[in-house]
């Protein structure tokens, strides 16, 4: 199975829609932030393993936590993935913090630093 083919790009999109059920309502710990979500799910060809990507709103330690909270929780998820999505295996979840959103954020802010200098500078040059 090509690694891009519809049957692994339909698998990985279903499975990121159960895992984001999973974490919003079905896990309790009170480690996981609740405005979590999940970015992108790439499961493995031969359903073996999956790479969650996550993304969480918050500082570095409630994502610290969140992330210690989805790991120690793995086993748990994995079973209720395995009863939700009909696969020939259930993949082992791997959790990783996905800092596009905070960068993405980040660099507009800069963008805007620097528009802002420059209409300054041009309105002192006038």
């Amino acid at each position: 199975m090509r690694k891009n083919s519809v049957k692994n790009t339909r698998i990985n999109g279903e499975v990121q829609r159960v895992l984001a059920e999973i974490i919003r309502s079905g896990i309790k710990d009170p480690r996981i932030a609740p405005m979590t979500s999940v970015v992108a799910v790439e499961v493995a060809p031969d359903l073996k393993t999956c790479k969650a990507w996550i993304s969480v709103l918050g500082d570095e330690k409630a994502q610290a936590d969140t992330l210690a909270g989805l790991e120690s929780a793995e086993g748990y998820i994995r079973s209720l993935l395995a009863k939700t999505v009909n696969l020939r295996n259930t993949p082992q979840v791997t959790f990783i913090l996905d800092q596009s959103i905070a960068y993405g954020v980040d660099m507009a802010r800069k963008i805007d630093e620097v528009i802002s200098k420059d209409n300054r500078e041009k309105t002192e040059d006038d």
